[in-house]
């Protein structure tokens, strides 16, 4: 194993030459993926919430398709289907866009965590308290205050273990972006292998790498559950 690390050490963690690989792909792949699902699910969960079927429905099939079909399907209808279209490859824009493997990973990624996001935040939402509701209304808030001063908080910290999960659940995802030739620490393990025939400890240093990051994230949530939900916490007689 040492002999990998002193020979592969940069591969993994960051470059291959002029090639960013490793962790650093992977973090990129998870932070951009969080970062676009989430602003992406907000205004989604806001109208699945919504009484009027005809702004929820088209949401519901949304989540519906992206949370019922798996993750490397959307990978590579993103990676080769879409690209195999005609009007893609008429569209000077759309055939620049979906010639680039990574953005298709991020695109499939994306769209993965915000169909996910929106179920979760939506369920946060309903949950909300009449009382919270009321209060703002009695403080002659208008519907878009209302939901961006009480609902919107409330729900966004409630809904911090579940979202939690699923920032990890996203990061094990990434593991498929090696299928679109992207070259995250999966894609360097794999060729790190053929070029050593050292499988287990090749695959140890990615496990013990990912196993890394979920602690990481573990302790940064639970940072942010003990300060935000520090409210729903029994308190002492």
């Amino acid at each position: 194993m040492m002999t990998i690390i002193a020979e592969y050490w940069r591969n993994y963690l960051y470059s291959d030459g002029f090639q960013f690989t490793g962790l650093a792909i992977t973090i990129w792949l998870l932070v951009f993926s969080i970062v676009l699902g989430f602003l992406i699910a907000i205004p989604l969960a806001v109208a699945r919430t919504s009484e009027n079927t005809l702004i929820s429905r088209p949401v519901w099939m949304f989540t519906y398709v992206f949370r019922g079909t798996p993750l490397y399907i959307q990978l590579l209808m993103c990676y080769t289907g879409i690209y195999s279209l005609k009007f893609v490859h008429n569209s000077f824009v759309l055939d620049a866009f979906f010639r680039d493997a990574m953005n298709c990973t991020l695109l499939a990624f994306a769209l993965n965590e915000a169909a996910y996001a929106t179920e979760i935040f939506a369920g946060a939402i309903r949950a909300t308290s009449a009382g919270e509701v009321e209060a703002g209304l009695a403080y002659g808030m208008s519907r878009f205050k209302l939901y961006m001063r009480v609902i919107l908080p409330s729900a966004l910290r409630r809904s911090l273990p579940s979202y939690s999960n699923e920032v990890i659940l996203m990061l094990h995802g990434t593991t498929l972006a090696f299928t679109a030739t992207i070259p995250d620490i999966l894609k360097v393990t794999r060729d790190v292998n053929s070029a050593t025939y050292l499988s287990f400890q090749a695959y140890s240093i990615a496990a013990v790498m990912y196993a890394t990051i979920v602690f990481a994230l573990i302790f940064g949530f639970r940072k942010l559950e003990n300060r935000w939900l520090s409210f729903l916490a029994p308190r002492g007689k």
